[in-house]
């Protein structure tokens, strides 16, 4: 008998198969924001070596270059097996959605991947061979390809959460597109666009903080000048990325209440169940803990410690609405949508007549909300913690504050997946939410117990995930190590070799013939210029 057998394991396909899927899309969606973000600064600071000729701003180009393009490579090898899982265990779902994410997808792939991958290749490859300018356009490119494609994606997501745009065919109900713009300019793409673009540069600022100020405490210990090349890269590159992550902070908080008010008005269950509100309120207060039985989902038995009239501020900007709780949300979804799934096996499986539960698990909704927030706040205080530290040329010795910001370039990664986590997993039961802004009779949504590939059995899909896990755990070290390896290695000069202690300002890179595009040319130029490593 096979070992994997469901009815040996009581493993439900419907859950493998959403387990494969989220574990995936993390892993995947945890390098997605590092490219984007250090791809904006890698460059920023590419532009400012070109205006000033600077040898810090060069050096720092190469180096954060090389973190980029390590992170970049496998992030397109974790993203490949996102579209394969389309067809492996969610068949039901492509053929629904099919009509909307074709264009969306087809653009991504076709438009914004060709246009960052070409372009990178020119920026990896055109060290001293093509024109200064153009190298630096190049780049630009990559990173305006890069942010086109993360649109086209969030795009696709969004109509998920708010389908617009389209009509239900009355023989096959599935949604006809017949407005594009209008799902490109969907107001929920809009916010979770900025909130995403804004999030990806508090990853890669605190990355900057934290790598830059090891180094800064590690020169320090050792008697190494403050005056040469190498400490600039390292000090400007914490100033750099203390400002970014700060500013990024306030932006990403003014785009996550836009977020938030617009899923009060879209998902209201998904932000009452993220707030443990049990009971209509008005006015609604703000939860700070909530302990009981959330993991239970027995929502009447949740107990909070509050902020009074919060809660009403975040949903509708005033301190006296009422906000709607999860018992009363569940019966009028229920009354709309249905209290039980339909009688159809085929289609919904084991669930296929029991009774829907609307209220997403509570505990996930609440803590990850939560961590979100609270994750996004410790990289706003590193960040502060990092320009205070560094003020007026100061350099940080403290071994508390220094490896603590090294730990803390976790927490921003940590808020963008637990936040994709909250988005996603708010959203059951369905996996295309209702539109509530369009009649109730001429509405498309999609229940997640109907999207999965009726043919599939868990053993094959346990039998994908075990493989993908180990393929994951696998690109995982080889990141880790190779972003660890160059982050001790430093910065460098022509030949790649990690710069002297004693380097004086206007020495190595600085003191060679410069090429057409500006890099060093001689003896040293080769490797190091086309960041070798990369192939």
């Amino acid at each position: 008998m096979d070992v994997l057998d469901i009815d040996v394991l009581d493993i439900d396909v419907l859950d493998m198969a959403r387990w494969q899927f989220g574990i995936t899309t993390v892993y995947h969606f945890l390098m997605v924001p590092l490219t984007i973000g250090l791809g904006i600064l890698v460059a920023v600071v590419h532009t400012l070596w070109v205006r000033t000729d600077k040898p810090e701003w060069l050096r720092m180009t190469r180096f954060w270059g090389r973190v980029y393009l390590i992170n970049f490579v496998l992030g397109v090898a974790t993203g490949l097996v996102q579209e394969f899982q389309f067809g492996l265990a969610w068949s039901e779902y492509s053929r629904f959605v099919g009509d909307v994410f074709g264009s969306l997808l087809a653009l991504e792939a076709l438009l914004a991947f060709f246009l960052e991958s070409t372009f990178l290749g020119l920026w990896i490859f055109g060290w001293g061979r093509i024109p200064k300018g153009l190298h630096l356009a190049a780049l630009w490119a990559t990173v305006i390809g890069s942010i086109v494609s993360a649109y086209f994606i969030i795009a696709a997501n969004s109509w998920m959460q708010h389908p617009v745009g389209v009509v239900a065919d009355d023989a096959t109900g599935r949604p006809v597109q017949v407005d594009f713009a209008a799902v490109l300019t969907n107001n929920t793409a809009l916010a979770a666009f900025s909130h995403a673009i804004v999030a990806a540069l508090m990853v890669a600022g605190a990355l900057l903080v934290g790598v830059g100020l090891w180094h800064l405490r590690r020169r320090k210990l050792s008697k190494q000048p403050t005056t040469d090349v190498d400490h600039a890269v390292w000090r400007r590159s914490v100033r750099l990325g203390g400002f970014v992550s700060l500013a990024a902070f306030v932006l990403v908080a003014l785009t996550g209440d836009w977020q938030g008010k617009l899923m009060y008005e879209q998902q209201p269950l998904k932000m009452s169940s993220a707030e443990a509100l049990c009971e209509t309120e008005a006015p609604a207060s703000f939860s700070i803990f909530a302990w009981a039985k959330l993991g239970s989902n027995e929502c009447d038995d949740v107990h909070s410690i509050t902020v009074p009239y919060l809660l009403s501020y975040l949903a509708h900007s005033d301190f006296s609405s009422a906000v709607p709780g999860v018992d009363q949300l569940h019966e009028e979804y229920a009354a709309v949508y249905g209290a039980t799934y339909p009688d159809d096996p085929s289609r919904f499986g084991d669930l296929a007549g029991q009774e829907i539960d609307y209220t997403p698990l509570l505990a996930v909704t609440y803590w990850s909300f939560r961590l979100m927030i609270g994750m996004g706040a410790v990289s706003a205080g590193v960040a502060a913690y990092a320009l205070w530290a560094t003020r007026r040329g100061r350099v940080p010795t403290s071994r508390i504050g220094v490896y603590g910001s090294l730990l803390a370039v976790g927490a921003p990664f940590v808020a963008n997946a637990t936040g994709w986590v909250f988005t996603e997993m708010g959203r059951q039961p369905f996996v295309v939410y209702p539109n509530p802004d369009v009649p109730v009779g001429e509405q498309v949504w999609f229940f997640t117990a109907q999207a999965v590939s009726p043919g599939i059995s868990a053993a094959e899909v346990w039998t994908s995930l075990s493989l993908l896990t180990l393929v994951y755990g696998a690109l995982a070290v080889v990141e880790l190590w190779l972003i660890a390896r160059f982050v001790r290695r430093g910065v460098t000069t022509g030949d790649g070799a990690p710069t002297p202690g004693h380097t004086p300002e206007g020495t190595a890179d600085a003191d060679l013939p410069a090429g057409r595009d500006g890099s060093p040319t001689g003896a040293r130029r080769d490797t190091d210029d086309v960041l070798s490593f990369a192939y």
